[in-house]
């Protein structure tokens, strides 16, 4: 990299960064060469950084005033996808085997770099920019909440983050107040049962039917009690037994759920569980032979909670995007997904943001899924997120009234002098 990257056209500086960190992508904390190449384009912007949660970075900009403080956030951690070569990324494929950027994070961390760089130039601001370059999005618990734990999110008044999808057209961005993505769940199943030759039944407690009976019982049961909006529910893996006239010993059943809200979630967990009772009581057998089985084990991991969007702060986002950016596709209300994100943590601390940057365009091709091995970004939609990121933030840090009810939000109010 250049020593002067501020000399760089601004646009065609992120458009290169996005590249270099896309050729090298590490997977959910191993991503030190990542840190490196992050605080090594922070020292040749002259900002002070920090590492956090082993592979993450912290920064700080400060204005020229006193005022609140704005974190934004990008990850960092690329997916265990092999990268199929294309006619657009042939200069820039990743060269880490087996490891790619597929959902868009080489994109954030330029476009939180170009906004750095927005705010260096123009250093006539109250307040302090918070720049969260975090590891681990993509692996439950996240790197948020290590963030978190570690004091990232002291002296913050609100949070800010974006993504880049291909579910609305380039350049469009979309978000809503309140629930916006959803929470994930993963419940995994341990049928026992009593293994023995196929062809004597009378001696088996046999795993692989208990298994299949409680996966035909749970939708049905799920489906009378909740609406079909409300979650989704999904089997990943079912591994057990090793030939094939052998009853086995024991099946593994491997799923998921997702939900907008924690009733909703309890209701899933509950249904599981006496899904799981009226099975082992259904193949109880007679006989010492048979004592103590069949049974289960369950275990069920809450993982991100559910996103939510604070409904001021949101408003006050819309407002400004359409002032500010009348030539954007703007989606106030855009649906809820079933997608899911770390960011939700930061949102149960600190008031804020999460936004989609759409980067589907049909004319170049760009229509492949997050986590595709053909994923892209249309890099036109960099500078835009860029300028969104900037914008914002510079309207929060001088107007905070607008984005904050200061009569819900508790958190730091009064804006010492910086040091």
């Amino acid at each position: 990299m250049r020593n002067d990257p501020i000399s760089e056209d601004l646009e065609a500086w992120i458009i290169r960064l996005r590249r270099e960190f896309h050729q090298y992508p590490e997977l959910s904390f191993e991503e030190y060469e990542t840190q490196k190449r992050i605080l090594k384009t922070l020292e040749e912007l002259g900002i002070e950084a920090r590492k956090i949660a082993d592979t993450g970075v912290l920064a700080s900009i400060r204005g020229t005033m006193p005022g609140p403080c704005i974190a934004l956030r990008t990850d960092t951690d690329g997916l265990q996808v092999q990268e199929e070569l294309t006619e657009r990324n042939r200069d820039y494929i990743s060269r880490n085997n087996g490891v790619m950027h597929a959902c868009g994070h080489d994109g954030h961390m330029a476009m939180l770099f170009g906004a750095s760089r927005l705010f260096l130039e123009n250093r006539d601001f109250p307040g302090e920019v918070r720049l969260i370059f975090q590891p681990a999005e993509e692996i439950p618990p996240g790197g948020s909440e290590r963030v978190i734990a570690e004091g990232g999110l002291e002296g913050v008044d609100a949070v800010m983050g974006m993504h880049i999808f291909t579910n609305h057209e380039s350049g469009s961005v979309g978000f809503r107040p309140g629930p916006f993505m959803a929470s994930t769940n993963r419940f995994e199943v341990i049928f026992e049962g009593k293994g023995g030759h196929i062809s004597k039944p009378e001696s088996c407690i046999d795993p692989v039917r208990m298994a299949t009976d409680f996966i035909s019982s749970l939708y049905p049961a799920l489906e009378k009690q909740l609406e079909p909006d409300k979650y989704v529910l999904g089997i990943g893996r079912i591994q057990g037994g090793a030939q094939f006239n052998r009853t086995p010993d024991s099946v593994g059943i491997l799923g998921s759920y997702r939900t907008f809200d924690s009733e909703t979630t309890d209701v899933i967990d509950l249904t599981i569980k006496e899904c799981l009772e009226r099975i082992k009581e259904k193949y109880v057998k007679p006989g010492e032979e048979f004592a103590g089985l069949p049974d289960y084990e369950l275990d069920i991991l809450h993982g991100y909670p559910v996103l939510v969007n604070d409904p001021a702060f949101t408003d006050a986002v819309n407002l400004k995007l359409q002032e500010s950016f009348p030539e954007l596709t703007i989606y106030p209300e855009i649906e809820k997904t079933f997608a899911a994100e770390d960011f939700a943590s930061y949102l149960q601390v600190v008031p804020g943001i999460f936004i989609s940057l759409g980067t589907r365009n049909q004319e170049k091709g760009i229509v492949e899924i997050n986590h595709s091995c053909t994923f892209d970004i249309d890099e036109d939609i960099l500078l835009t997120g860029t300028e969104i990121f900037y914008t914002i933030s510079l309207d929060f840090l001088k107007h905070p009234e607008k984005y904050l009810n200061f009569q819900k939000y508790n958190g730091p109010q009064k804006y010492p002098e910086k040091a």
